[in-house]
């Protein structure tokens, strides 16, 4: 049967200030997630990063600086006896706040990209050494545990896009 195609409505609406694409710009490129996960398993320091990692010098500074730019993490000063001040990188709120992302994005590559004999690490509670994962709950507090429950909706900062007509495809 041949009928007309309607385009998806969201195609309607402009993706310019997507928060998704913004947290992106900011965490999505390799080193930074390293460099994130060295600072939340306890390494502030530039060259103890540099060791452990392996990332090229100007990269790290690249990435570090750019989490400080961006307030996920703050910069404090350290002096070994008779060396230059230094500084080793801190979370911030904002940095914190990445945690469950971490936890999540480790819970995945455990799972699906782990070596044969498990996982080189594992996130676990400090009262109990249970391994942690993320789950995740409605405001109401009702656990989503299928993909199929999650709706999205228009939030209070979409914007409709000016021009639909470029947007008309054919089969």
């Amino acid at each position: 049967m041949v009928g007309k195609v309607t385009k998806p409505s969201a195609l309607d609406w402009d993706v310019d200030n997507c928060t998704i694409s913004r947290a992106m710009e900011i965490l999505g490129e390799k080193w930074t997630m390293v460099v994130l996960r060295e600072v939340f398993t306890g390494l502030r320091r530039f060259d103890d990063m540099r060791v452990r990692t392996r990332i090229p010098r100007q990269v790290l500074a690249n990435r570090l600086s750019a989490l400080v730019e961006h307030g996920v993490l703050r910069r404090e000063p350290y002096q070994e006896p008779g060396a230059r001040v230094r500084h080793e990188y801190r979370l911030t709120e904002k940095g914190f706040d990445l945690y469950p992302v971490l936890i999540a994005l480790a819970g995945w590559g455990n799972r699906y990209l782990a070596d044969p004999e498990g996982p080189p690490i594992q996130l676990v509670h400090r009262d109990c050494a249970a391994e942690l994962h993320v789950e995740i709950y409605c405001a109401e507090e009702h656990p989503v545990t299928e993909h199929r429950d999650v709706l999205p909706r228009l939030g209070p900062g979409a914007r409709r896009r000016e021009d639909t007509t470029s947007t008309e495809h054919s089969d």
